[in-house]
């Protein structure tokens, strides 16, 4: 699976919008440096985002950006195929043109690898992901007593 520079931010950027509760809006310039995204590159994202009825924004001094639905029902796999399209590298559907796929001793593998990726992706929520990050970073949290 190759996912594009844009597919990565709209991931992180969703995330920090999970992680963040979902009720009130976070401005761009929130997200843009808390996740190490160029604003202006985001501002496009979560235009993108808007459209695919993930994000909703608000407009004014307190506006921003929030999930359009909650957390628990936006899967990474929605999201990656919204803003990627077809998640599959073009190498692996055989050549390119007019001509049918060519069958490779590779095909069915990369079909079943496709296959477990897409099961992963597309039974993950955000708020699974939000709270599998919250739990590993709780765990290298140095205790100091004594």
């Amino acid at each position: 699976m190759n996912i594009s520079v844009k597919g990565d931010y709209a991931l992180k950027a969703l995330l920090y919008l999970a992680q963040r509760g979902g009720t009130d809006p976070v401005k761009i310039a929130e997200i843009a440096a808390r996740q190490e995204i160029p604003q202006k590159f985001l501002e496009l994202i979560l235009a993108q985002l808007k459209q695919g009825g993930f994000v909703q924004s608000r407009r004014g001094a307190e506006g921003g950006y929030l999930l359009a639905r909650p957390a628990q029902a936006i899967m990474l796999g929605e999201v990656l195929r919204f803003m990627e399209g077809s998640l599959t590298p073009a190498h692996r559907g055989g050549r390119r043109g007019r001509r049918p796929p060519v069958e490779t001793p590779f095909t069915e593998l990369w079909r079943q690898v496709d296959r477990a990726v897409s099961d992963i992706i597309d039974s993950t929520s955000f708020a699974d992901l939000a709270a599998r990050w919250v739990e590993k970073q709780r765990r290298f949290v140095a205790n100091w007593e004594i």
